[in-house]
Parts: C-alpha cells; sequence; structure tokens
C-alpha cells in the first residue's frame, strides 16, 4: 500500500510541478544556505589552525594573547613593543627548546605585509597537516636585497622572478615612506598554502636592518643616507625584532618552557600556546558565527513555511481527488500519510538539489576563493553537524505535510463530492 501511495504521491506532485518547483527552489536554498555557512565556519577555523600548524610557542612583548597571535602570524595589527635580540638568542638557548625563528614587522609593499625572518622560517614554519613551505620558483635569499614572496602577491600584482620591487615604511596602506633608494629583487615565490604567507613578502632580518640604518624614530635622517654597497659592509644584526615562533624537542615540556619565558628576568615577555590563543579568537567571532547559521535556519523556516502554504492552497483544488480516494476505501490515515509523502519527497528534492549546487559552487569557486580571500573551503565528508541539519530538514519537510493532510482529514466526503453552484 505504501509503495501506491508513494506512486499516486509521485504522479499528484507531477501534475502541480510547475508550483511545487518554487518550492524546491526554496528548499534548495536553505540547504545550501545552511550547510554552506556550516561549511566556511568548518573551512574557516581548520585555515585558522593550519597557518600555525608545527609551533609551539610564540613569544613577544607582553600584550593579549590574542593581539600577540594576530600580529605574530595573521600580521594583522601591530605590538605594543618589540623584543630585543639578546633576548631571543638567550631564548634559543632554553633547555628544551629545538629552534627559534624570529619574525621583525613594521614595512609593507603595496598593502602586502613585509617579513624580515632568518632561513629557519622556510625550514621549520609547518602549515596544514604538518605540511612544509616549498618553493614554486626560484631559491631563498642568495643576496641581501632579495625577497621572497608568496602566492597570492606573485598573482595579484604580476610579479615574476627577477623583477625589482621597493618597500615601504609602515604597514598596510599606511605609507610614511618609501624605500627607493634600496630596491628588492625578486628570487623566490613560495607555492600557495592557504594562509598568510600566501600574502607576504619575506626578506631577511639583515636586510629589514638595512632598510633602517640610516632612519631614526620611524623617519629617515636628513642628510644621513647610506648607499645599498655601503650598507653592505656594515653590522645588520637586528637589535630588536617584533616576535619569534618556538618549537620544542618535546611538546611535553612546553607548560615548563612557556613558564621560564613568562618569567624572563632581563624584559618582560610573554609566550602562548597558538591553539589555546585560537579557541580564545573564535570566542570573540562566535557571535557572528552564530548569526549566520540563524540567519540561515530562518531561511530553512521560511522555506518550509512556503512548503506548507502550497500544500494548503492546492488543497481546495484537490478537494475532490482526495474524496474520490476517501470513496474507493482510503482511510484517514492514508490520505494523511499520502500528503506526508508528498512533503517528504519535496523536501528530499530541495536538499538533493541544495547539495548539488553547493558543490558545483565549491568546485567552481574555491580557486577563486583561495586566491581572493585565503580560504580553502573543501567539498569534504559532511561533518556531525551538517548531518544533524539536513536531517532537520527532512524531519521538518516531512511534518510541513501533516497539517494539510489534518486538513483533508477534516473534509467531509460529501463535501467533496458535491458540485459547487
Amino acid at each position: 500500500m505504501t509503495g501506491f501511495l508513494l506512486g499516486l504521491a509521485w504522479r499528484s506532485a507531477w501534475n502541480r510541478r510547475f508550483t511545487l518547483v518554487l518550492t524546491v527552489c526554496s528548499i534548495a536554498l536553505s540547504t545550501f544556505m545552511l550547510i554552506g555557512v556550516e561549511r566556511i565556519r568548518t573551512d574557516l577555523r581548520d585555515s585558522f589552525t593550519s597557518a600555525v600548524s608545527g609551533t609551539d610557542l610564540i613569544v613577544g612583548a607582553r600584550t593579549g594573547s590574542i593581539q600577540l597571535l594576530l600580529y605574530a602570524v595573521f600580521h594583522i595589527g601591530a605590538a605594543t613593543n618589540d623584543i630585543r635580540w639578546s633576548s631571543v638568542q638567550a631564548l634559543g638557548q632554553q633547555r628544551g627548546v629545538a629552534w627559534v625563528v624570529p619574525l621583525s614587522l613594521g614595512d609593507s609593499h603595496r598593502g602586502f605585509p613585509v617579513l624580515g625572518t632568518s632561513a629557519g622560517y622556510f625550514e621549520h614554519l609547518r602549515y596544514g597537516d604538518q605540511q612544509s613551505l616549498r618553493l614554486e620558483q626560484g631559491s631563498v635569499f642568495a643576496d641581501l636585497f632579495d625577497a621572497v614572496i608568496g602566492a597570492e602577491v606573485a598573482d595579484r600584482l604580476g610579479y615574476r622572478l627577477g623583477q625589482r620591487i621597493t618597500l615601504a615604511h609602515g604597514s598596510g596602506d599606511l605609507h610614511l615612506s618609501d624605500h627607493a633608494d634600496k630596491p628588492f629583487r625578486i628570487t623566490g615565490i613560495l607555492a600557495r598554502t592557504g594562509t598568510p604567507v600566501d600574502r607576504t613578502v619575506h626578506i631577511s632580518l639583515e636586510a629589514m636592518q638595512a632598510l633602517h640604518v640610516d632612519w631614526f624614530a620611524g623617519a629617515p635622517i636628513p642628510g644621513g643616507h647610506i648607499d645599498p654597497d655601503r650598507v653592505r659592509s656594515m653590522n645588520l644584526q637586528p637589535k630588536a625584532v617584533t616576535a619569534a615562533l618556538v618549537g620544542l624537542k618535546n611538546r611535553a615540556a612546553v607548560f615548563s618552557v612557556q613558564r621560564q619565558v613568562n618569567q624572563f628576568a632581563a624584559e618582560p615577555l610573554m609566550s602562548i600556546l597558538p591553539g589555546v590563543a585560537l579557541d580564545e579568537l573564535w570566542d570573540v567571532i562566535g557571535t557572528g558565527e552564530q548569526a549566520l547559521l540563524l540567519m540561515s535556519a530562518l531561511v530553512a523556516a521560511v522555506s518550509m513555511a512556503a512548503l506548507v502554504s502550497v500544500v494548503l492552497a492546492g488543497l481546495n483544488e484537490r478537494r475532490r481527488e482526495l474524496a474520490v480516494l476517501r470513496a474507493v476505501g482510503a482511510s484517514p490515515h492514508h490520505v494523511l500519510l499520502l500528503l506526508a509523502l508528498e512533503g517528504s519527497m519535496v523536501t528530499i528534492s530541495g536538499i538533493t538539489v541544495g547539495i548539488v549546487a553547493m558543490v558545483g559552487a565549491l568546485v567552481a569557486a574555491g580557486p577563486w576563493l583561495q586566491s581572493a580571500y585565503g580560504l580553502t573551503l573543501h567539498a569534504a565528508q559532511p561533518t556531525n553537524l551538517q548531518w544533524a541539519l539536513l536531517a532537520g530538514l527532512l524531519l521538518a519537510g516531512s511534518l510541513a505535510g501533516l497539517l494539510p493532510g489534518w486538513r483533508a482529514y477534516r473534509l467531509a466526503l460529501a463535501d467533496g463530492l458535491a458540485p459547487r453552484i
């Protein structure tokens, strides 16, 4: 009997296909938004986490943990203070420390941050699933004024190996002055990572120092210009850096090393665990996530209301159809089941279309999102929350057919067969 009702529900829905197609599209849109928002939320968090893979501690001047994470890893904002180079050297000699990668920020190039660092940055930094940085083209720092750029910098600005660029003093769009007297040559282009590395211009610590040998207090010294050839013969050991990434010999010693850094006597330092700082960051932006999810749920509720409205609106046109079914022996239970099956079929169709559309959008727009925003989206296995959202949509669609079914049950047989005048 259920198979017969299923076929009957399909034929009945097909007769009203133009109206139901709109409802299917509405449910597909709600599915697209619900699953899409959850996928973006999940992959965005993975992108944040992947940027600091393999780093045990981040060390900087005392400030908020989120602020330290943002400017050291994501190059957003500015440090409250630098840390002395002698402190970085002492940090590398701490028991349990395997490597230290210094980071020096403050300059930029056409809106992209410039990062002064050591060769260990390319050796020790990991992203994603413990993946190493890889050069797509060229090599790392063969000369003092060499630069290695991220994939997004190369794509957006159309740069190639051997091209000369000029860096600017100041971060972001705040260019206080250009270092036009000391141009850099692009010697390397990194493979895309989907992390802030893609949006960064990398130079050596010595090069960062060379840019500012004739500067004082953030401004060039009047009449104190030093040409690049003379700079090469100078002592370019940095006096201070912005932050440092730390890797340990044994991760079990992370809290011990963190305590040593936080109690450092030479100057006030702080160290943070990247994972803990990321959790704090997500606590801050969690409200925005919930707002997006709530908006998608409202779209889904509107779609379910549209489904109920369409079935109810067509109920008067189907009164004779339902009355005939009652007359040939269909029980109220069968009528209720018929309309519930119809609602389920429409909902399943909408969910299927929505999932296919979302996967297609991820495949089509994925490369663009990665190049434009550094966001890597995956058409992966649905998460537990996504399965729950899909189940909720299906349940809501099935229940949406119960109200029209209850209404049909209340229709009298004589009223359905009686001709209208």
